[in-house]
């Protein structure tokens, strides 16, 4: 009976996002979010597990898929086999608990980098929405183990981003916030003072089109940006100190009523924009005061509830999750997206990728 449900439809948790920008490569899952696909080493370790490493041999590929289960969040641990085949190797608790926004059907996190790697550490990090917390885990050996859960400093976080030792989570319930710790080794400590609030006007649980989709750096990393999807339809960017605070307010730039979902960057530091209410890219420059320039009208894929958005290489890949289906665009040097083809290659999924 919500009038706006027709039209952006249930979106399946799921984040993805360059490793070469220092971000999580993931991968759509029913009921399920992906993390990185990653080339992992195993290793001897000190009886610490984590200093004086011996030579290591490769192990392959691995996928990380964290459960989001209210009963008791969990990573899920892949092989990648050559040929496309995952194995399933070892589940890890999280230490937390899944979470499920409202109104929400089967996407009950409704966010992007939910799970990030951070190939410079080999740490995971983990939001646990149900709990309220954020979880570290290391994947130094073959194994990946828990080493530390930390309040997330609010309440329902759902997506998490990481600059070099600064990592900011997004919490999505009621005002919404974002909260910032450093990495002291391979430990989370809280910056005193650096919650930020979004101003929102959620529920707890929030619901799933109104809550925030995603938190990111900017390329360079002085900024830090937070879309509101439905919301304020709204990219809200806050500039980064060299000391790791944000600025008191964010700098706000409206996107119509777009439903700005999940965003990356380019590699000439263009940010590219998922608008799920118009299933389209939609990519901005980056100009002084956190302030936003459009460089493109809203491209459209002609699907549905167009969500999360992966680049690898030249293409930028999209998941439709009302239309059960993945897209793909190109970005030119100016900004502009273009549909791969004309059409995008939309390409059938089961549903709700």
């Amino acid at each position: 009976g919500h009038p706006v449900l027709s039209t952006i439809p249930s979106c399946h948790k799921e984040n993805i996002v360059n490793t070469r920008l220092r971000r999580s490569l993931t991968l759509a899952a029913t009921g399920a979010l992906a993390a990185a696909a990653i080339t992992t080493t195993a290793t001897s370790a000190s009886a610490q597990g984590l200093s004086h490493p011996r030579p290591s041999r490769p192990v392959g590929q691995s996928v990380f898929v964290q459960t989001n289960d209210p009963a008791g969040n969990q990573i899920d641990v892949f092989t990648a086999h050559r040929d496309g085949r995952l194995s399933l190797r070892e589940a890890v608790s999280t230490g937390g608990l899944g979470g499920q926004t409202a109104e929400s059907g089967t996407d009950h996190l409704a966010s992007q980098d939910a799970l990030v790697y951070d190939a410079n550490r080999r740490l995971l990090f983990a939001v646990n929405a149900g709990s309220n917390t954020l979880s570290v885990l290391s994947t130094q050996s073959h194994q990946v183990r828990l080493l530390q859960v930390v309040p997330s400093g609010g309440s329902f976080p759902v997506s998490v981003a990481v600059e070099g030792s600064l990592v900011y989570v997004l919490n999505a319930a009621g005002t919404g916030s974002v909260s910032g710790f450093r990495l002291l080794g391979d430990q989370l400590v809280a910056l005193p003072g650096s919650t930020r609030s979004l101003g929102l006007a959620n529920t707890t649980p929030p619901v799933f089109l109104t809550a925030p989709g995603e938190v990111g750096f900017s390329p360079n990393g002085t900024e830090l940006i937070v879309t509101t999807k439905g919301s304020t339809n709204s990219l809200d960017v806050f500039g980064v100190n060299r000391l790791g605070y944000l600025s008191s307010a964010p700098t706000v730039t409206s996107d119509g009523n777009n439903v700005p979902f999940a965003f990356v960057s380019t590699p000439s530091g263009q940010l590219v924009v998922a608008e799920a209410g118009t299933s389209a890219l939609h990519s901005y420059a980056f100009g002084p005061g956190g302030t936003l320039t459009s460089l493109s009208t809203s491209v459209s894929d002609q699907q549905a509830a167009l969500c999360w958005i992966a680049a690898a290489g030249r293409y930028y890949y999209v998941a439709n999750a009302g239309s059960a289906d993945v897209s793909a665009y190109t970005v030119a040097a100016d900004g502009t997206p273009t549909l791969v083809d004309g059409t995008g290659l939309p390409t059938a999924t089961s549903p709700g990728p």
